[in-house]
């Protein structure tokens, strides 16, 4: 019998706090959404990297959220408040960011979701309206 192992996701934030530096300097104006998007990548293929160094056998897809992967799914669903919604009815991380702040880089007003908290614990995550 083969035994294979297998993690259920990485810490998508990185060793250096990577994603956070970048989000921030994307928010302030401070780099492109490219940019942004090129950190993302990097991230995800030094993580998988890492775990297959590590000997994981399967290693796990879809782990990755550029700000709360609850709100995520919420947007795969197709779950947009109307507030948030973009003109075309694209949604984009602009769109992420502008549900989970309140506001995204191009300054666009917007209440921010009301967010919960997991469990009675110290993890705050986003909800997208829905109750």
């Amino acid at each position: 019998m083969t035994i294979l192992n297998h993690t259920l996701g990485f810490p998508r934030v990185g060793l250096r706090r990577e994603l956070k530096k970048a989000q921030e300097s994307y928010w302030a104006g401070n780099s492109t959404r490219e940019e942004l998007l090129a950190v993302g990548r990097e991230l995800r293929a030094r993580h998988w990297d890492q775990q297959k160094q590590a000997g994981i056998d399967l290693l796990p897809v879809g782990d990755f959220a550029w700000y709360d992967h609850v709100l995520t799914t919420s947007l795969l669903l197709g779950n947009v408040p109307a507030r948030h919604q973009n003109k075309d009815g694209s949604v984009d991380i602009d769109t992420l960011f502008r549900i989970g702040r309140g506001r995204a880089p191009t300054g666009e007003p917007a209440a921010a979701a009301e967010m919960t908290k997991w469990f009675n614990t110290k993890l705050s995550l986003h909800g997208a309206g829905v109750r």
